[in-house]
């Protein structure tokens, strides 16, 4: 009977910054919660005190059943060593046993030596080893089309991100552990993959506690909603018992009563405070008033110690402000353009104020093609410069990809890997400037982390920043540098909800050309346009989001 319980915990950071007061959840046998909340809320560390890895402040977790644990990011070497990253302690600890038995025998060819590895095969054995090897092989299987035998010693940084995620999530949800924590078990998928995890979630009958930002998965999948609420002494817990579906409105209702308690709270303190005014006044110059006076007296004083009831949570105020610029007719033109080993020649183009959405399942050559564009294309002229300090690769290719007169690319890198950014503040950064954009002056550049909610962060090093926070800040980068062709790779993969709206929001307003890579179904539907990459390496354009390949070669003809 698979459960968990969070009491009252509280938490906060190194530095002595508030991050989580008196948080409570509870998620049930068989039960999927879904934990949502703004970037920075403290999320990933809530998960991370339930496994143990960090201690809080105050407060306790109990659990019942085996727990799985799906982190942001996947280690392991190996195909074998990121199955085994996922799998029950135990079993890790007697795959490393066995592992050293094994190479000690490698070095020495003694008695000794065979017995210890012969040991530590029986162990193996007797811990489910063997049982977790053919599960591993079905997931191998099913996630990248080799049987586990054959995949074993590839190398991890040779899989796509969604190709990591899916077969750390097959061998989870189909393996013994009872407890899932999954933290942003959507990203990096591709649309067929978050709908296999949407159909896995609905049929599995595992307690599961899952981030994600994704509102179309939260939709379909979430029993229940807790929600990590901003406060200036550390984010509170809300649960809301109902679906996503139901959750905003829930919440709108919710923050209506607040305030109604706050507001009679006010008033009945006013109340008391104008009796204790009026008796001290009689009490002046009447005796028989002064036990009166003390009584109300006394009356406040405990109404004001018990506090007035909770304040409305703060709300993030963020403010993106996109601008862009004009720019040729012409943006960009594709002419016999083929992706070397990814796709086939296509040709494209893309006018001044087009939203395209790129589609495609993953290792389709979407990320190539705007890495492509952003270090200006196949032939770039100096004006074509990127926006951003990010290290441009040169992407193999054949065929032209040129873009137009006064284009210059902005890029969102869907990994945030930013080794120019790697060891400085916030403040640093945006105060010092770099060849790509002017510095600014102190005060104004708090003044920009404060319209993105980076201004708590602004003496942090970007490296401890969380995935959303550097995802906004990168967007801020963008602003600043003034990009008229935003490239966007998997933009809002990592940003709370209320970041994406706003995102959303602000590239309504710019002026200029948007392209984003994208496998977030809502996001989809601002765009006008829509290039689909094919597994069979063609480019098609369609009229809507189209997610299923297949029916758009059927469409095509």
């Amino acid at each position: 009977m698979a459960h968990l319980e969070i009491a009252s915990v509280t938490h906060s950071l190194p530095g002595g910054r508030p991050l989580l007061r008196d948080i409570s959840l509870r998620v049930g046998e068989g039960e999927h919660i879904a934990l949502i909340g703004a970037n920075g809320a403290g999320k990933s560390t809530l998960l991370r005190i339930v496994t143990g890895e960090i201690t809080p402040d105050a407060g306790a977790v109990t659990r019942h059943g085996s727990l799985g644990v799906l982190p942001q990011t996947l280690a392991g070497g190996t195909v074998a060593d990121l199955l085994l990253s996922v799998a029950p302690p135990a079993l890790r600890r007697i795959a490393a046993d066995l592992e050293a038995a094994r190479r000690r025998l490698e070095a020495e060819d003694s008695t000794s030596s065979q017995m210890a590895y012969a040991s530590a095969l029986t162990a193996w054995g007797e811990a489910g080893g063997y049982d977790a090897e053919v599960l591993w092989d079905a997931c191998s299987t099913s996630a990248l089309g080799l049987p586990y035998e054959r995949s074993r010693e590839r190398p991890v940084s040779a899989l796509s991100g969604g190709e990591r995620k899916r077969l750390a999530l097959e061998a989870l949800l189909h393996g013994p552990d009872e407890l899932l924590l999954l933290d942003e078990p959507d990203n990096s998928l591709d649309l067929p993959g978050t709908a296999w995890l949407e159909e896995r979630l609905a049929a599995s009958g595992k307690s599961v506690l899952y981030v994600s930002h994704d509102r179309e998965l939260l939709a379909r999948t979430a029993d229940g909603v807790v929600s990590l609420e901003l406060g200036a002494a550390g984010s509170t817990a809300w649960t809301h018992a109902g679906g996503f579906a139901t959750f905003h409105e829930a919440r709108r209702r919710r923050f209506e009563r607040l305030d109604e308690l706050r507001r009679r709270w006010e008033e009945e303190r006013e109340k008391l405070r104008a009796l204790v005014r009026m008796y001290k006044q009689k009490a002046a110059y009447n005796s028989d008033m002064t036990s009166r006076y003390r009584a109300a007296r006394t009356r406040l004083a405990r109404f004001e110690e018990e506090g007035p009831p909770q304040a409305q949570p703060r709300e993030q105020r963020i403010s993106m402000r996109l601008r862009g610029g004009r720019t040729g007719r012409r943006v960009l033109t594709c002419e016999s353009l083929e992706l070397t080993g990814l796709m086939r020649p296509f040709d494209a183009q893309a006018w001044f104020g087009d939203r395209i959405a790129v589609l495609g399942s993953n290792g389709s050559g979407k990320s190539h093609f705007l890495q492509l564009l952003a270090g200006g294309g196949s032939d770039p002229a100096p004006e074509h410069a990127p926006a951003s300090g990010l290290e441009v690769v040169p992407v193999p290719h054949t065929g032209t990809a040129r873009l137009g007169a006064r284009v210059r690319p902005g890029w969102f890198a869907q990994t945030h890997g930013r080794p120019d950014l790697s060891g400085r503040t916030l403040l640093d950064i945006l105060h010092r400037g770099d060849e790509h954009r002017p510095g600014l002056p102190r005060e104004e550049a708090s003044r920009a982390l404060a319209r993105y909610e980076l201004a708590a962060a602004a003496e942090q090093d970007f490296d401890e920043l969380s995935g959303g926070q550097r995802a906004r800040l990168q967007i801020l980068l963008l602003e600043l540098a003034g990009a008229t062709l935003l490239l966007l790779d998997e933009p809002t993969d990592n940003l709370d909800l209320e970041s994406a709206h706003v995102l959303q929001e602000a590239l309504r307003s710019f002026e200029g050309t948007v392209l984003a890579v994208t496998h977030d179904r809502w996001f989809a539907r601002d765009f006008e346009r829509f290039w689909v990459f094919g597994s069979d390496g063609r480019l098609r354009e369609t009229r809507e989001p189209v997610w299923d390949e297949g029916r758009v070669r059927r469409e095509r003809g």
